[in-house]
């Protein structure tokens, strides 16, 4: 039997509601102080060290490009620390650890990076992990505990990414209701998975998209070489359907119950200079994408470990059905 998706935010006086609630939430991206806290844009970081294209996935080439990326983070960790901006140091001498894997790293204008979770050169199974708004190098944490519960989940033969390849914008803000932001990462996004396809090219690779990230993902899809699109805490992908994704992926979307995205109003709408929203509801029948269950969790729980979430996500990377609800085997 095919799970319920769970019901969507009532619809009463919905332009009404949405314009208003929009129109809060730019108001606030502009007017609302900053904290003195510099931004992770402020920090200076050098220009990361050339790489060649990964032609191949071996563990050769990919303990080269590792500690390439290493030595480019330590660079980085050393500015910041004359800089002055302790935080940023202190997150940067983490991400050196040797038992880190960067398959990419940049850390002018706030930070990129691409750490790879598990064995890449074994892997028969990829998950990318593209993520949300107010992702950053000071908060990379909250990305990594999530690949790291997912690649646990998956085992053996399989390897996680944490794709960090673009500014995320900051929660509440005018970036985090337009596409703008999107669009420019889908450019990064697509370059990365066809290099990763070259490399890897018999490996089964998941699309992995929470909140935000589900709207760069849409920008992506277009044509892209992956098994599955995963869409969970989605805002909406700017897509009217499933199908104008124009991808030949498997499209999924979750959402648990206790998911604030659920109250943002799924419209988009049409104003001079700019659009606000991404349109319709992933997890809606009208969309059109597969639903999978996502229990009881909230916006930030998806990949929790022991929860449904995590588990259904994992199969679907593994190719195999979603479990559903109550049945958590």
């Amino acid at each position: 039997m095919v799970p319920r998706p769970p019901r969507s935010h009532p619809r009463t006086s919905l332009p009404r509601t949405a314009r208003t609630l929009l129109a809060a939430l730019v108001i606030a991206a502009v007017a609302v102080p900053l904290s003195g806290a510099a931004r992770p844009t402020d920090v200076p970081a050098p220009a990361p060290a050339a790489l060649a294209p990964l032609r191949a996935a071996t563990p050769a080439a990919l303990a080269q490009r590792y500690a390439v990326n290493r030595g480019s983070i330590l660079a980085a960790e050393r500015t910041a620390t004359r800089h002055g901006d302790r935080k940023r140091a202190a997150a940067l001498r983490e991400l050196a650890e040797p038992a880190r894997h960067f398959f990419s790293f940049d850390g002018r204008n706030g930070g990129r990076s691409v750490e790879v979770f598990g064995d890449l050169s074994r892997a028969r199974r990829i998950a990318v992990l593209v993520p949300g708004a107010g992702i950053s190098l000071d908060r990379y944490w909250r990305l990594r505990s999530g690949a790291v519960a997912l690649s646990r989940e998956l085992g053996e033969g399989a390897a996680v990414i944490g794709w960090l390849g673009y500014r995320t914008p900051d929660t509440v803000s005018r970036a985090s209701v337009t596409t703008g932001r999107a669009k420019s990462a889908a450019t990064e996004l697509r370059t990365f998975l066809h290099g990763l396809k070259r490399a890897e090219p018999s490996a089964r690779t998941s699309l992995l998209c929470h909140s935000y990230g589900s709207v760069v993902c849409a920008e992506a899809a277009p044509g892209l070489a992956v098994s599955d699109i995963v869409l969970y805490g989605s805002p909406g992908t700017g897509a009217r359907n499933a199908a104008a994704l124009h991808s030949p992926a498997t499209v999924w979307a979750g959402r648990g119950r206790d998911d604030w995205i659920a109250e943002v109003p799924h419209v988009r709408l049409r104003l001079p200079f700019v659009t606000l929203g991404f349109g319709t509801d992933p997890v809606a029948r009208a969309f059109g994408a597969r639903h999978f269950a996502a229990g009881d969790g909230g916006h930030s729980d998806y990949l929790k470990p022991g929860s449904l979430s995590l588990r259904n996500i994992a199969r679907i990377v593994s190719g195999r059905t979603p479990a559903e609800e109550g049945r958590h085997a």
